[in-house]
């Protein structure tokens, strides 16, 4: 099974995805982190940049032509750092496997044109033990 995480230092042999990079001084909070991809994936307006709102977009990107998105955290080590409650980043880390998971799931025929949704961080110590110590399934490439 393929994983939903990828920790790699070789971002080029993501070719054959769209890979939308977020800026790493700006996703150092929760806050900043629902900012940064709102804009980086041109959510609708009605974002209501929460972990609600980001799983509902997540599980929607119909105004996306792309069907293979790679979002790209570039400094995984600055990565949601400066958020007060740390159990936030093992809330969202697990909402986002889940919905790359839904996306791999869902039905060639549905309403939604189907998409393939991976999140690529770049090699450091710091992420590859928290996606350890939540038991997130990832892949070093």
């Amino acid at each position: 099974m393929a994983a939903n995480f990828i920790v790699t230092n070789q971002i080029d042999k993501f070719q054959d995805y769209t890979v939308i990079p977020l800026e790493s001084e700006k996703i150092q909070t929760l806050r900043g982190f629902y900012e940064e991809i709102a804009e980086a994936l041109e959510f609708p307006d009605s974002f209501g940049f929460n972990l609600d709102s980001l799983e509902e977009m997540l599980n929607d990107l119909s105004w996306l032509e792309d069907e293979r998105i790679a979002i790209y955290i570039e400094d995984s080590e600055q990565f949601i750092l400066k958020e007060r409650n740390p159990s936030k980043l093992a809330t969202l880390l697990d909402s986002l496997d889940a919905t790359c998971e839904d996306w791999r799931w869902a039905d060639e025929d549905g309403e939604i044109p189907k998409k393939e949704l991976i999140f690529v961080f770049n090699y450091s110590g710091r992420i590859q033990n928290i996606l350890e110590a939540n038991e997130l399934n990832f892949e070093e490439r």
